[in-house]
């Protein structure tokens, strides 16, 4: 006996310790014994990594060599080049560590701050401070951000599919593990820490609960693609004109001077750099605007969206609800009790309970001795009262069979828009039988100020806007109604909806308003219209939509939603305004145009300095007598700056609203190669008609001015081929451009600085005559060859 009294006091004690959690002196050690949740919250890289990757780049260690070589020969002002692996560095870290502050900074709003007791009293932590053996309360829609064991639980399910895959959730009980990762579907309950940092279970896995695939970039795919192409090229080019360069009869100065001058401009330095800023950019723009970009790229998707699947409460509506009028089918006073009695039972009530607490009496003090919390699945909840019986609250057309007249009232209130549920006295709740209807709930809610306009926004760019939420779908048709959404007038019930993937895929493309939708079946329509080709945004604030915004392209969170839904998705709206989402799809669609006019500048120069450098070294290699290359590394260096360096970077920052289409590279190309091919061209025929094969330095020095003149004239034009259409500033940036390289020429100090001799006016006019030559062939490029090979040929922003 006494044994057994020793243990019950043991039990006891440590129900005590549950109860009021750690000491500050506990919490105290077990920080000096390291045991402490150090993962990060979200993927971020340091200071040091941000500054190692923008100044250790394969480009930066390219130049660096080159530079070098350069100094070697005494020519310091051809090591003009070197300051782009400043210039290159030192933007892309200030704009990489403004982006990162803005996240991190809105990282710390929008992250989940779980519940942890100590010293017998609870407050929301940090998840960083949570220490081994901390406990932690948990309710619906709450993520699991440490590995634990149950200790109370008020009919807790929890689901793991995050982690396992398996959609049904867990039915816990005390002692059964939790798994970090994971997030409560129904019920509360609390769990001990068991496992903290490195040490938990999704950490080991991924270091992030929920972290899965990035999103799928093309820009990002196009630009690798891209450069794995010019590596290819760059290689007999580079080759060629080493050969060519050190074979002739040059000077071993001048010999290195040209090799550097034909390979510095095959190297598209700007470009990975402009797509960074750009991105990093739309960061800071969105973050002013309570917007929370957890994937980069994810600025990019949204703009590519072409469906947008909007759950009603919380995204079309506002997430509060007044409970409107009680209408009883019996005992109104009765009916009263039970229902603050039933809003009493969930310590961490959904907003309809949330209104209906508001609206009613103060709790009767009914004693419930089993409670079934609400659930997406269930779409009810219910509790027995030891002298009252069982009572439930739900769906109406869940708990009442067809054709009951009360569930006929219910879909007449719905039909106006209104939220109902159902009160009624069950016979047995689980498994639930005998449901006798006792009174209907009416609550109200609010649309959205913002969500007209929205709408409006997405049916203007040919955006699907798909309803689907799981309240009555009668209800959820009205609503759509009043925003004047396609298709509203016939809202489908999501059970009458087939299971074939194919088939649900057809009514998904027909269908608009989609009601009493399960969270599996959310992940169901989003896979089945990603099948048939959309881009599909799914926008959400609850735990019945992180499925669905797991397996969407683009999963978008309400800051006020539930952590596990703001724990998953790659676009977070921390002030809850749907009308902030058109501003991340003009973001998208301002880095994806801009990149694509600063890619087409980029390669432009890529394509023409390395088949100018075939040019140039092919005749020698054949045995005719080497030519030496037309340009020193100073002339590239300032044909950079002045028609693509400079440009580039106030293009990829300007706005752009035009649509996103798919066929990134294709585009680019399709200007950048004949424009290239073009640019190569005429440079080299320049070159070569006034060539004098002797002469002395002089004549080296009009040849190569007259190339020059040539090239700027020419890749000129291509700017303000990219920069159509017109505005003004782009015409002033153009304008600027080309009255800074005409200054180049003209002023005694730049003719002596960068070796340049426009004396010989024959020379002179022959570069004009090849350039604007060029030109026309450029323009039948640009406007010709679409019409006679079709659309595709179209180049970028027609």
């Amino acid at each position: 006996m006494a044994e057994y009294v020793e243990a019950a006091t043991d039990d006891e004690r440590i129900a005590a310790d549950d109860q009021r959690g750690l000491s500050t002196a506990e919490v105290a050690a077990r920080v000096e014994q390291g045991r402490v949740n150090d993962v990060p919250a979200r993927a971020s890289r340091s200071a040091w990594e941000i500054v190692r990757s923008n100044v250790f780049t394969r480009i930066n260690a390219i130049f660096a060599v080159l530079a070098v070589i350069i100094f070697s020969t005494g020519y310091l002002l051809d090591g003009l080049f070197a300051v782009l692996i400043v210039a290159n560095s030192v933007v892309g870290i200030v704009q990489e560590l403004r982006a990162k502050r803005t996240l991190d900074r809105l990282a710390i709003v929008s992250q989940a701050r779980p519940r942890v007791r100590r010293d017998g009293r609870t407050a929301e932590l940090d998840p960083a401070k949570i220490v081994a053996d901390d406990v932690i309360e948990i309710g619906q829609g709450d993520q699991i951000i440490v590995d634990g064991q149950v200790l109370t639980v008020g009919s807790l399910e929890v689901d793991e599919s995050l982690l396992t895959g398996e959609s049904d959730s867990v039915l816990k009980h005390p002692g059964d593990p939790m798994l970090s990762g994971s997030f409560v579907v129904a019920g509360a309950g609390t769990y001990r820490a068991t496992r903290v940092g490195r040490e938990a279970y999704a950490a080991r896995l991924a270091q992030e609960a929920s972290r899965f695939t990035l999103v799928n970039s093309e820009l990002r795919n196009g630009i690798n693609t891209i450069l794995k192409v010019i590596t290819y090229l760059m290689v007999p080019a580079g080759a060629l004109s080493i050969y060519n360069q050190l074979s002739g009869d040059q000077p071993l100065p001048d010999a290195l001077r040209g090799m550097v001058a034909a390979l510095v401009p095959m190297v598209p330095e700007g470009l990975i750099l402009m797509t960074s800023i750009a991105f990093a950019v739309g960061v800071i723009r969105l973050g002013r605007r309570q917007c929370l970009v957890n994937e980069l790229p994810a600025i990019e998707g949204l703009a590519r969206v072409d469906v947008v699947c909007a759950d009603k409460t919380g995204t079309l509506t506002e997430n509060t609800l007044r409970l409107s009028t009680i209408r009883p089918f019996g005992d109104a006073a009765e009916s009263g009790l039970a229902l603050a009695a039933l809003a009493a039972t969930d310590p961490r009530p959904n907003p309809s309970l949330q209104a209906i607490a508001r609206g009613t009496p103060e709790n009767p003090a009914w004693h419930a001795d089993q409670v079934v919390p609400f659930s997406s699945a269930r779409k009810w909840s219910g509790a027995h009262f030891a002298e009252h019986g069982s009572w439930v609250l739900g769906a109406p057309d869940v708990l009442l069979a067809e054709g009951r007249p009360e569930r006929a009232e219910a879909e007449g209130l719905a039909d106006a828009g209104l939220r109902v549920l159902l009160l009624g006295r069950a016979r047995a709740l689980e498994p639930l039988r005998a449901v006798a209807p006792a009174a209907l709930i009416v609550l109200e809610q609010r649309i959205r100020d913002d969500a007209q306009s929205t709408v409006d926004y997405f049916g203007s760019e040919q955006v699907a806007v798909k309803v689907i939420s799981g309240d009555n779908a009668a209800s959820v048709g009205a609503v759509a109604r009043s925003l004047t959404l396609p298709g509203a007038g016939t809202p489908l019930d999501a059970r009458t909806l087939p299971e074939d993937r194919e088939e649900l895929a057809t009514v998904m493309e027909k269908a608009t308003v989609f009601g009493r939708v399960t969270p599996d079946q959310k992940r169901t329509m989003v896979a089945a219209l990603r099948s048939r080709g959309h881009t599909v945004a799914m926008t959400g604030d609850g735990v019945n939509d992180v499925l669905a915004l797991k397996d969407a392209d683009i999963g978008v969170a309400m800051g006020s939603g539930s952590p596990a839904s703001r724990s998953v998705a790659q676009i977070v709206l921390l002030d809850n305004a749907f009308a902030t989402l058109p501003q991340v799809v003009a973001e998208g669609r301002r880095v994806i145009g801009n990149i694509e006019r600063v890619a087409t500048l980029f390669l432009t120069k890529t394509v023409y300095s390395v088949l100018l450098a075939l040019m140039v070294g092919v005749p020698g290699l054949i045995g005719f007598d080497a030519l030496p290359y037309p340009f020193l590394p100073r002339h590239v260096t300032i044909t950079g700056w002045f028609t693509i360096g400079l440009p580039a970077f106030v293009l990829s920052l300007a706005p752009n609203a035009e649509r996103a289409r798919p066929g990134f590279v294709g585009r680019v190309l399709r200007l950048s190669v004949p424009a290239g091919i073009v640019i190569a061209a005429a440079c080299f025929t320049s070159y070569v008609l006034v060539y004098p094969g002797t002469g002395g330095q002089t004549a080296q020095v009009q040849a190569s001015t007259t190339a020059l003149i040539t090239l700027i004239s020419m890749a000129l034009w291509v700017l303000g081929i990219v920069a159509r259409p017109y505005t003004w500033w782009k015409a002033g940036l153009i304008t600027v451009m080309t009255a800074t390289s005409v200054l180049m020429f003209v002023l005694p100090l730049p003719q002596r600085l960068f070796l340049l001799d426009p004396s010989q006016v024959g020379h002179t006019l022959t570069a004009f005559a090849v350039s604007a030559a060029g030109i026309v062939l450029l323009e039948i490029v640009w406007w010709v060859a679409p019409r006679v090979l079709g659309p595709r040929w179209a180049g970028p922003h027609r």
